[in-house]
Protein backbone atom coordinates (compact mmCIF):
# COMPACT_ATOMS: atom_id res chain seq x y z
CA UNK A 1 0.00 0.00 0.00
CA UNK A 2 1.39 3.46 -0.92
CA UNK A 3 2.07 5.84 1.97
CA UNK A 4 -0.57 8.46 0.90
CA UNK A 5 -3.28 5.78 1.10
CA UNK A 6 -2.15 4.89 4.64
CA UNK A 7 -2.43 8.55 5.65
CA UNK A 8 -5.98 8.72 4.31
CA UNK A 9 -6.97 5.62 6.29
CA UNK A 10 -5.28 7.00 9.41
CA UNK A 11 -7.26 10.26 9.13
CA UNK A 12 -10.53 8.35 8.78
CA UNK A 13 -9.56 6.19 11.76
CA UNK A 14 -8.96 9.23 14.00
CA UNK A 15 -12.29 10.83 13.04
CA UNK A 16 -14.22 7.60 13.62
CA UNK A 17 -12.56 6.94 16.99
CA UNK A 18 -13.56 10.37 18.35
CA UNK A 19 -17.21 10.11 17.23
CA UNK A 20 -17.97 6.42 17.64
CA UNK A 21 -18.65 6.25 21.39
CA UNK A 22 -21.29 9.01 21.61
CA UNK A 23 -23.05 7.99 18.39
CA UNK A 24 -23.30 4.33 19.37
CA UNK A 25 -24.61 5.15 22.85
CA UNK A 26 -27.42 7.30 21.43
CA UNK A 27 -28.22 4.77 18.72
CA UNK A 28 -28.30 1.97 21.29
CA UNK A 29 -30.83 3.84 23.43
CA UNK A 30 -33.08 4.54 20.45
CA UNK A 31 -32.90 0.95 19.23
CA UNK A 32 -33.78 -0.36 22.69
CA UNK A 33 -36.83 1.90 22.96
CA UNK A 34 -37.97 0.89 19.48
CA UNK A 35 -37.72 -2.79 20.42
CA UNK A 36 -39.73 -2.28 23.61
CA UNK A 37 -42.46 -0.41 21.70
CA UNK A 38 -42.73 -3.03 18.94
CA UNK A 39 -46.24 -4.46 18.52
CA UNK A 40 -47.16 -8.03 17.58
CA UNK A 41 -50.38 -9.60 16.26
CA UNK A 42 -52.95 -10.66 18.83
CA UNK A 43 -51.92 -14.32 19.10
CA UNK A 44 -48.18 -13.60 19.08
CA UNK A 45 -48.62 -11.00 21.85
CA UNK A 46 -50.51 -13.52 23.99
CA UNK A 47 -47.78 -16.13 23.45
CA UNK A 48 -45.16 -13.55 24.45
CA UNK A 49 -46.97 -12.86 27.72
CA UNK A 50 -47.53 -16.54 28.52
CA UNK A 51 -43.90 -17.41 27.74
CA UNK A 52 -42.80 -14.74 30.20
CA UNK A 53 -45.23 -16.17 32.77
CA UNK A 54 -43.84 -19.68 32.24
CA UNK A 55 -40.28 -18.43 32.77
CA UNK A 56 -41.37 -16.90 36.07
CA UNK A 57 -43.18 -20.14 36.93
CA UNK A 58 -39.96 -22.06 36.31
CA UNK A 59 -37.81 -19.64 38.35
CA UNK A 60 -40.07 -19.99 41.38
CA UNK A 61 -40.50 -23.76 41.05
CA UNK A 62 -38.10 -24.46 43.94
CA UNK A 63 -39.24 -21.60 46.10
CA UNK A 64 -40.76 -21.75 49.55
CA UNK A 65 -42.21 -19.46 52.23
CA UNK A 66 -39.67 -17.02 53.63
CA UNK A 67 -40.65 -17.46 57.30
CA UNK A 68 -38.49 -19.20 59.88
CA UNK A 69 -40.63 -22.33 60.10
CA UNK A 70 -41.47 -23.18 56.49
CA UNK A 71 -42.96 -26.58 57.45
CA UNK A 72 -45.45 -24.88 59.81
CA UNK A 73 -46.30 -22.30 57.14
CA UNK A 74 -46.87 -25.01 54.54
CA UNK A 75 -49.23 -26.78 56.94
CA UNK A 76 -51.17 -23.66 57.97
CA UNK A 77 -51.04 -21.54 54.83
CA UNK A 78 -51.09 -24.25 52.18
CA UNK A 79 -48.59 -25.29 49.52
CA UNK A 80 -46.28 -22.56 48.22
CA UNK A 81 -46.45 -24.06 44.73
CA UNK A 82 -50.04 -22.79 44.29
CA UNK A 83 -50.01 -19.94 46.77
CA UNK A 84 -50.95 -16.35 46.15
CA UNK A 85 -47.46 -15.34 47.26
CA UNK A 86 -45.88 -17.29 44.43
CA UNK A 87 -48.34 -15.83 41.90
CA UNK A 88 -47.49 -12.31 43.06
CA UNK A 89 -43.78 -13.03 42.70
CA UNK A 90 -44.35 -14.19 39.12
CA UNK A 91 -46.57 -11.23 38.25
CA UNK A 92 -44.11 -8.69 39.68
CA UNK A 93 -41.49 -9.79 37.14
CA UNK A 94 -43.88 -10.42 34.28
CA UNK A 95 -42.59 -9.07 30.92
CA UNK A 96 -39.31 -7.79 32.42
CA UNK A 97 -37.43 -10.45 30.45
CA UNK A 98 -39.08 -9.34 27.17
CA UNK A 99 -36.91 -7.21 24.86
CA UNK A 100 -39.19 -6.91 21.83
CA UNK A 101 -42.75 -5.82 22.57
CA UNK A 102 -42.32 -5.21 26.31
CA UNK A 103 -44.82 -2.32 26.40
CA UNK A 104 -47.51 -4.40 24.68
CA UNK A 105 -46.75 -7.35 26.96
CA UNK A 106 -47.19 -5.23 30.12
CA UNK A 107 -50.45 -3.77 28.83
CA UNK A 108 -51.80 -7.24 28.04
CA UNK A 109 -50.71 -8.52 31.47
CA UNK A 110 -52.92 -5.88 33.12
CA UNK A 111 -55.81 -6.71 30.79
CA UNK A 112 -55.64 -10.46 31.49
CA UNK A 113 -54.76 -10.30 35.17
CA UNK A 114 -58.13 -11.67 36.33
CA UNK A 115 -58.05 -14.58 33.84
CA UNK A 116 -54.52 -15.50 34.96
CA UNK A 117 -55.61 -15.48 38.61
CA UNK A 118 -58.67 -17.58 37.75
CA UNK A 119 -56.43 -20.19 36.06
CA UNK A 120 -53.99 -20.13 38.97
CA UNK A 121 -56.52 -20.78 41.69
CA UNK A 122 -59.18 -22.86 39.88
CA UNK A 123 -58.02 -24.48 36.64
CA UNK A 124 -54.43 -25.69 36.95
CA UNK A 125 -55.58 -29.31 37.23
CA UNK A 126 -58.10 -29.25 34.37
CA UNK A 127 -55.94 -27.04 32.08
CA UNK A 128 -52.25 -27.75 32.84
CA UNK A 129 -51.10 -25.53 29.95
CA UNK A 130 -51.88 -21.89 30.73
CA UNK A 131 -51.46 -21.00 27.05
CA UNK A 132 -54.34 -23.24 26.04
CA UNK A 133 -56.56 -21.79 28.78
CA UNK A 134 -55.76 -18.09 28.31
CA UNK A 135 -54.83 -17.65 24.64
CA UNK A 136 -57.11 -20.27 23.06
CA UNK A 137 -60.11 -20.86 25.32
CA UNK A 138 -60.71 -17.64 27.30
CA UNK A 139 -59.50 -14.83 25.00
CA UNK A 140 -59.78 -16.67 21.66
CA UNK A 141 -56.60 -15.00 20.42
CA UNK A 142 -55.00 -18.25 19.18
CA UNK A 143 -55.99 -21.65 17.81
CA UNK A 144 -54.69 -25.10 18.74
CA UNK A 145 -51.71 -26.41 16.79
CA UNK A 146 -52.43 -27.05 13.09
CA UNK A 147 -55.73 -25.14 13.19
CA UNK A 148 -56.41 -21.73 11.65
CA UNK A 149 -58.97 -18.97 11.18
CA UNK A 150 -61.81 -17.53 13.29
CA UNK A 151 -63.34 -20.98 13.87
CA UNK A 152 -60.02 -22.82 14.32
CA UNK A 153 -60.50 -25.01 11.24
CA UNK A 154 -58.19 -28.00 10.79
CA UNK A 155 -55.27 -27.53 8.38
CA UNK A 156 -55.14 -29.72 5.22
CA UNK A 157 -53.87 -33.19 6.08
CA UNK A 158 -54.59 -32.87 9.82
CA UNK A 159 -53.42 -34.44 12.10
CA UNK A 160 -50.19 -36.12 10.89
CA UNK A 161 -49.80 -35.15 7.23
CA UNK A 162 -50.10 -31.35 7.18
CA UNK A 163 -49.53 -30.13 3.61
CA UNK A 164 -48.13 -33.57 2.78
CA UNK A 165 -45.30 -32.75 5.26
CA UNK A 166 -43.76 -30.59 2.52
CA UNK A 167 -45.17 -27.20 3.49
CA UNK A 168 -46.77 -25.06 6.16
CA UNK A 169 -50.42 -24.20 6.78
CA UNK A 170 -50.95 -20.44 6.49
CA UNK A 171 -52.24 -19.07 9.79
CA UNK A 172 -51.69 -22.29 11.74
CA UNK A 173 -52.11 -21.71 15.47
CA UNK A 174 -53.77 -18.29 15.00
CA UNK A 175 -57.26 -16.91 14.36
CA UNK A 176 -56.08 -15.58 11.01
CA UNK A 177 -54.81 -17.07 7.75
CA UNK A 178 -56.39 -18.93 4.85
CA UNK A 179 -55.22 -22.43 5.71
CA UNK A 180 -53.63 -22.74 2.26
CA UNK A 181 -50.37 -24.65 2.04
CA UNK A 182 -47.17 -22.66 1.64
CA UNK A 183 -44.97 -25.27 -0.04
CA UNK A 184 -41.27 -25.71 0.60
CA UNK A 185 -38.81 -25.19 -2.25
CA UNK A 186 -39.18 -27.95 -4.85
CA UNK A 187 -42.87 -28.66 -4.19
CA UNK A 188 -46.17 -27.32 -5.53
CA UNK A 189 -49.91 -28.10 -5.60
CA UNK A 190 -52.77 -27.36 -3.22
CA UNK A 191 -51.31 -29.72 -0.62
CA UNK A 192 -47.68 -29.75 -1.85
CA UNK A 193 -48.13 -33.16 -3.46
CA UNK A 194 -46.21 -32.50 -6.70
CA UNK A 195 -42.62 -31.76 -7.68
CA UNK A 196 -41.92 -28.26 -9.00
CA UNK A 197 -40.19 -27.70 -12.37
CA UNK A 198 -36.48 -28.39 -12.04
CA UNK A 199 -37.10 -31.14 -9.46
CA UNK A 200 -37.72 -34.86 -9.81
CA UNK A 201 -39.50 -37.46 -7.70
CA UNK A 202 -36.69 -39.26 -5.86
CA UNK A 203 -38.96 -41.10 -3.39
CA UNK A 204 -42.69 -41.62 -2.88
CA UNK A 205 -44.98 -43.79 -0.81
CA UNK A 206 -48.50 -43.36 0.60
CA UNK A 207 -47.47 -40.64 3.05
CA UNK A 208 -44.15 -39.32 1.79
CA UNK A 209 -43.03 -37.47 -1.32
CA UNK A 210 -39.40 -36.44 -1.71
CA UNK A 211 -38.44 -34.09 -4.55
CA UNK A 212 -34.77 -33.46 -5.35
CA UNK A 213 -33.19 -30.82 -7.56
CA UNK A 214 -32.24 -31.65 -11.12
CA UNK A 215 -28.62 -31.29 -12.21
CA UNK A 216 -27.45 -27.77 -13.13
CA UNK A 217 -27.17 -28.96 -16.76
CA UNK A 218 -30.95 -29.36 -17.02
CA UNK A 219 -33.35 -26.73 -18.33
CA UNK A 220 -36.72 -27.71 -16.86
CA UNK A 221 -37.82 -31.27 -15.99
CA UNK A 222 -35.58 -34.28 -15.54
CA UNK A 223 -35.84 -38.00 -14.79
CA UNK A 224 -33.04 -38.25 -12.23
CA UNK A 225 -30.08 -36.62 -10.55
CA UNK A 226 -27.39 -36.56 -13.28
CA UNK A 227 -26.86 -34.58 -16.51
CA UNK A 228 -27.82 -37.68 -18.51
CA UNK A 229 -31.36 -37.44 -17.07
CA UNK A 230 -32.15 -33.98 -18.47
CA UNK A 231 -35.05 -33.59 -20.88
CA UNK A 232 -33.40 -30.43 -22.21
CA UNK A 233 -29.96 -28.86 -21.69
CA UNK A 234 -29.51 -25.45 -20.09
CA UNK A 235 -27.43 -22.68 -21.67
CA UNK A 236 -23.73 -23.54 -21.62
CA UNK A 237 -24.43 -27.26 -22.13
CA UNK A 238 -25.05 -29.37 -25.24
CA UNK A 239 -26.95 -32.62 -25.68
CA UNK A 240 -25.42 -35.87 -26.91
CA UNK A 241 -28.13 -38.37 -27.71
CA UNK A 242 -28.36 -41.26 -25.21
CA UNK A 243 -25.52 -39.70 -23.15
CA UNK A 244 -27.09 -36.51 -21.84
CA UNK A 245 -25.78 -32.97 -21.38
CA UNK A 246 -22.10 -32.02 -21.56
CA UNK A 247 -20.42 -28.76 -20.63
CA UNK A 248 -19.42 -26.36 -23.42
CA UNK A 249 -15.84 -25.11 -22.99
CA UNK A 250 -16.29 -21.49 -24.05
CA UNK A 251 -12.59 -20.80 -23.47
CA UNK A 252 -11.74 -22.73 -26.66
CA UNK A 253 -13.16 -19.84 -28.65
CA UNK A 254 -10.73 -17.14 -29.74
CA UNK A 255 -10.90 -13.67 -28.18
CA UNK A 256 -13.82 -14.54 -25.93
CA UNK A 257 -12.43 -12.30 -23.17
CA UNK A 258 -11.86 -8.57 -23.86
CA UNK A 259 -8.68 -6.62 -23.23
CA UNK A 260 -5.94 -7.83 -20.92
CA UNK A 261 -7.92 -10.80 -19.51
CA UNK A 262 -7.90 -14.59 -19.67
CA UNK A 263 -10.72 -17.15 -19.72
CA UNK A 264 -11.53 -19.73 -17.02
CA UNK A 265 -14.13 -22.36 -17.89
CA UNK A 266 -16.89 -23.26 -15.40
CA UNK A 267 -19.72 -25.77 -15.57
CA UNK A 268 -22.26 -24.19 -17.88
CA UNK A 269 -20.39 -20.90 -18.10
CA UNK A 270 -17.05 -19.12 -17.96
CA UNK A 271 -15.40 -16.11 -16.32
CA UNK A 272 -12.85 -13.57 -17.54
CA UNK A 273 -10.13 -12.64 -15.06
CA UNK A 274 -7.60 -9.82 -15.28
CA UNK A 275 -4.06 -10.70 -16.29
CA UNK A 276 -1.19 -9.98 -13.93
CA UNK A 277 -0.10 -6.31 -14.00
CA UNK A 278 3.19 -7.41 -15.55
CA UNK A 279 1.43 -8.86 -18.59
CA UNK A 280 0.34 -7.46 -21.91
CA UNK A 281 -1.91 -10.38 -22.78
CA UNK A 282 -1.79 -13.74 -20.99
CA UNK A 283 -2.98 -17.34 -21.00
CA UNK A 284 -3.50 -17.62 -17.24
CA UNK A 285 -2.87 -16.08 -13.84
CA UNK A 286 0.56 -14.90 -12.78
CA UNK A 287 3.62 -13.20 -14.32
CA UNK A 288 4.80 -16.54 -15.70
CA UNK A 289 1.70 -16.78 -17.95
CA UNK A 290 2.30 -13.56 -19.89
CA UNK A 291 2.26 -13.56 -23.70
CA UNK A 292 4.22 -10.30 -23.59
CA UNK A 293 5.52 -8.14 -20.76
CA UNK A 294 3.98 -4.74 -20.22
CA UNK A 295 5.98 -1.50 -20.20
CA UNK A 296 8.80 -1.30 -17.58
CA UNK A 297 8.79 -5.12 -17.24
CA UNK A 298 11.07 -7.62 -18.92
CA UNK A 299 11.20 -11.42 -19.17
CA UNK A 300 13.66 -13.26 -16.99
CA UNK A 301 13.46 -17.08 -16.77
CA UNK A 302 10.02 -16.90 -18.43
CA UNK A 303 8.86 -14.44 -15.72
CA UNK A 304 7.98 -10.77 -16.26
CA UNK A 305 9.71 -8.70 -13.55
CA UNK A 306 10.37 -5.05 -12.70
CA UNK A 307 13.96 -4.31 -11.74
CA UNK A 308 12.96 -1.28 -9.64
CA UNK A 309 10.45 -3.30 -7.60
CA UNK A 310 12.62 -4.62 -4.75
CA UNK A 311 13.85 -1.28 -3.44
CA UNK A 312 10.43 0.33 -3.68
CA UNK A 313 8.77 -2.61 -1.95
CA UNK A 314 11.11 -2.39 1.03
CA UNK A 315 10.30 1.31 1.52
CA UNK A 316 6.56 0.68 1.29
CA UNK A 317 6.68 -2.18 3.79
CA UNK A 318 8.78 -0.15 6.23
CA UNK A 319 6.32 2.79 6.11
CA UNK A 320 3.35 0.47 6.51
CA UNK A 321 4.74 -1.40 9.53
CA UNK A 322 5.81 1.85 11.22
CA UNK A 323 2.24 3.13 10.82
CA UNK A 324 0.88 -0.05 12.45
CA UNK A 325 3.41 0.23 15.28
CA UNK A 326 2.43 3.86 15.93
CA UNK A 327 -1.24 2.98 16.14
CA UNK A 328 -0.56 0.17 18.61
CA UNK A 329 1.59 2.44 20.82
CA UNK A 330 -1.15 5.11 20.82
CA UNK A 331 -3.71 2.49 21.85
CA UNK A 332 -1.51 1.33 24.75
CA UNK A 333 -1.13 4.92 26.00
CA UNK A 334 -4.90 5.50 25.88
CA UNK A 335 -5.47 2.16 27.66
CA UNK A 336 -3.77 3.53 30.79
CA UNK A 337 -6.32 6.36 30.93
CA UNK A 338 -9.60 4.84 29.70
CA UNK A 339 -10.05 1.09 29.19
CA UNK A 340 -13.39 1.45 27.33
CA UNK A 341 -12.14 4.01 24.82
CA UNK A 342 -8.93 2.04 24.35
CA UNK A 343 -10.96 -1.09 23.61
CA UNK A 344 -12.93 0.71 20.92
CA UNK A 345 -9.81 2.23 19.41
CA UNK A 346 -7.98 -1.09 19.63
CA UNK A 347 -10.80 -2.71 17.66
CA UNK A 348 -10.59 0.02 15.02
CA UNK A 349 -6.81 -0.47 14.82
CA UNK A 350 -7.29 -4.19 14.25
CA UNK A 351 -9.89 -3.51 11.55
CA UNK A 352 -7.65 -0.91 9.89
CA UNK A 353 -4.67 -3.27 9.80
CA UNK A 354 -6.80 -6.14 8.51
CA UNK A 355 -8.36 -4.02 5.75
CA UNK A 356 -4.97 -2.61 4.78
CA UNK A 357 -3.39 -6.04 4.46
CA UNK A 358 -6.41 -7.34 2.59
CA UNK A 359 -6.21 -4.50 0.08
CA UNK A 360 -2.51 -5.15 -0.41
CA UNK A 361 -3.10 -8.85 -0.97
CA UNK A 362 -5.95 -8.27 -3.45
CA UNK A 363 -4.74 -5.27 -5.42
CA UNK A 364 -2.11 -4.44 -7.97
CA UNK A 365 0.25 -3.38 -5.18
CA UNK A 366 1.17 -7.06 -4.93
CA UNK A 367 3.76 -7.17 -7.63
CA UNK A 368 5.00 -10.04 -9.69
CA UNK A 369 7.52 -11.10 -7.08
CA UNK A 370 6.85 -12.60 -3.67
CA UNK A 371 6.13 -10.02 -0.94
CA UNK A 372 9.29 -8.78 0.74
CA UNK A 373 9.65 -8.13 4.45
CA UNK A 374 11.35 -5.02 5.69
CA UNK A 375 14.68 -6.79 5.99
CA UNK A 376 14.67 -7.92 2.40
CA UNK A 377 14.52 -11.43 0.94
CA UNK A 378 15.43 -14.48 3.03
Amino acid sequence: MRVPTSIVFLSIFVILSTCMSSIQCEKGKLDQEDLKSQKFPSCAACKLLINSFKKGFEKTSRGKFEGGDSAWEEDKLGSYSRSEIRLIEIQENLCKDVERGQVQCQSLAEELESQIEEWWFKHQDTHPDIHDYICIEKTERCCPKDHYGPNCTQCPGYPDNICNNNGKCKGAGTRKGSGDCFCEKGYLGDICSECAPGYYESYKDKKTLLCSACHAACDGPCRGAGPKDCAKCAAGWYMIESKGCFDIDECLKNDICPGNQFCVNKEGSYVCLACDKACNGCTGDGPDMCIKCTENYHKEDNLCTNSDFLGRKKQENLARYLTYFGLCVATCIIFQRNVYVASVIGLLVAVYISVSEYMIAHSNVQDTTANMDILGSA
